[in-house]
């Protein structure tokens, strides 16, 4: 329970952060409307001793992309501007445009990580809650991945 409660923490201050983040009182909206819940996840069992939550934003050029990769710690990630192609293997590529947000279980090979348009610049921004220090990415060699699928 003590677990559940730390991982909650991390992300009540980000959400927090993000629903009274100061705007022009002129347009301010009302207080009921200022936060929505735009992605839910229960996030795997960790023993909550040394817990860090990094919070990361991630820019590509138009057509650029990331080598194969894995992350250590689940991702909750929000795209913030373009759009984003994402394939973790075992599961279809997903395309998320500016205002979806998306999970990633942890240690799951991550073989596509780019911008999907050829002409615009997109960017993400990404929470990444572990329970130990440890790298936030891991490059995967294609050996390593041809490897895991037989």
């Amino acid at each position: 329970m003590k677990s559940q409660w730390l991982l909650a923490i991390p992300i009540a201050l980000c959400a927090a952060g993000l629903a009274f983040y100061p705007h022009s009182s002129a347009s301010a909206a009302p207080a009921k409307d200022r936060a929505s819940i735009l992605l839910s996840e229960a996030l795997p069992k960790s023993d909550g001793e040394h817990l860090k939550a990094t919070l990361i934003e991630v820019r590509y050029g138009p057509g650029e992309s990331s080598p194969p990769h894995s992350h250590p710690c689940p991702v909750l990630a929000y795209v913030v501007e373009g759009s984003i192609r994402t394939q973790v293997k075992g599961e279809a590529e997903q395309t998320y445009k500016a205002g979806d947000s998306f999970y990633e279980g942890p240690n799951g090979v991550h073989a596509v990580s780019a911008n999907a348009s050829a002409t615009e610049p997109a960017k993400f921004v990404a929470l990444l809650i572990c329970d130990h220090e440890t790298p936030l990415s891991v490059n995967v060699s294609e050996s390593t991945q041809k490897g895991n699928e037989q």
